[in-house]
């Protein structure tokens, strides 16, 4: 199924008749048509793997404490989905799956491609902070600590 959906690529919203088919479409697009995109890792639960099965702990998301897949994806400024990424097991970091699936490697080759992403990307955010954007990271427990003294 996952092959034929791929084949007919997800649809230009404003539009008729263009059609992304792969994550170098959706870079192109988004240069060509000054798209800022949004980037996101999703999670859906999954079953839970066999007994003995290799790999079965990686299914295990540290965040839901559930057996999940995730993949990552891409939409446009208003939401509407543009692209998505292959589901991997949860275990894998948002933007450790941001990596493999090849989106840091079109920011590098699509340099007037925005980017918005949440805090789960901030290396993303350190690497091309021309490109990227996202909330500010979160400060350390001793700096927190000094804050509160102060109010």
């Amino acid at each position: 199924m996952r092959p034929l959906l791929a084949a007919r690529g997800f649809a230009v919203p404003d539009r008729p008749g263009v059609r992304l088919r792969t994550l170098a479409d959706v870079f192109a697009h988004a240069e060509a048509e000054g798209v800022t995109l949004r980037l996101d890792g999703t999670e859906v639960q999954v079953r839970r793997p066999k007994a003995h099965r290799a790999g079965r702990k990686a299914f295990m998301s540290g965040k839901k404490r559930l057996n999940t897949g995730k993949a990552v994806m891409i939409s446009d400024e208003q939401g509407r989905e543009l692209w998505l990424g292959a589901v991997r097991p949860g275990r894998m970091h948002d933007v450790t799956q941001i990596r493999t699936d090849g989106i840091e490697e079109q920011l590098h080759l699509h340099p007037n491609v925005q980017a918005e992403v949440d805090s789960g990307c901030q290396g993303l955010i350190r690497d091309y902070p021309d490109q990227v954007s996202g909330p500010p990271k979160e400060p350390d427990a001793q700096a927190r600590a000094e804050r509160a003294q102060l109010l």
